[in-house]
């Protein structure tokens, strides 16, 4: 005898997309090939890059609660976003919905300070420091000290995304992530790792790793972690 009740099963992750026509390549959060497991995705029509990165998603929280709500009921465990700045709105996803939800990769931060040598911070790289607010930070615990770097002033990567262009130079962004990684750690000695902000930097992360020797965290890794959570692997029992 087996118990239903859901409408699909296996995807215990749910992912709230941006309304974005940018590529997504393999490593990227919104390609489904991406993931190790399967997830279910829903897209937030009118939620654009520009608009919650660069305008603060104002007036999107709704959109988001309803998007997740029907992720919930399609039989998703629990919720994520593929937008780092949606940080504003963990505490709000939160208390309007019954599953556990991880907003973004800045919620590692303070997880990944723990694990450092003493003299050594964590530094958040962001697809636009300019628009990473106080209220950011707050949102998910973070001090607002917190190293931060952005890679706005490079020439593809920030501009591709925010500006959601259909076609993007991959190893222009490469480049962008590299150099802006490096000037990170050159301005900021203290750092004993990185955690990405934007989940669109995931297929970058080893090449900044090479480059910076550097733990490097991301959506991707605060991602699998909790999908463990929700489905636990098996183990053959002696």
């Amino acid at each position: 005898m087996v118990a239903g009740g859901k409408a699909l099963y296996g995807a215990s992750i749910g992912i709230l997309m941006l309304d974005a026509q940018f590529p997504r390549i393999p490593g990227d959060m919104g390609n489904a090939e991406t993931w190790p497991f399967p997830v279910h995705y829903k897209i937030v029509r009118s939620a654009s890059p520009d608009r919650v990165v660069r305008k603060g998603a104002e007036g999107l929280l709704d959109h988001f609660i309803d998007a997740a709500r029907e992720l919930i009921a399609d039989g998703v465990d629990g919720i994520t976003t593929n937008c780092g700045f949606l940080a504003l709105y963990q505490r709000q996803l939160q208390a309007a919905l019954p599953v556990p939800v991880l907003t973004s990769s800045l919620m590692q931060v303070p997880l990944v300070q723990a694990i450092l040598p003493s003299d050594k911070r964590v530094g958040v790289l962001t697809i636009s420091k300019t628009s990473m607010t106080p209220a950011h930070l707050e949102a998910v615990g973070l001090a607002y000290d917190t190293p931060l770097w952005g890679t706005e002033s490079d020439e593809e990567f920030t501009r591709a995304i925010l500006d959601n262009e259909p076609q993007m130079d991959i190893a222009a962004a490469e480049r962008d992530l590299i150099e802006a990684a490096k000037a990170f750690q050159m301005a900021h000695p203290e750092l004993g790792a990185i955690v990405l902000e934007c989940t669109n930097m995931m297929p970058y992360a080893r090449s900044v790793r090479q480059a910076t020797g550097l733990p490097v965290f991301s959506i991707y890794s605060a991602v699998c972690w909790f999908q463990s959570a929700l489905r636990p692997p098996v183990w053959a029992l002696e």
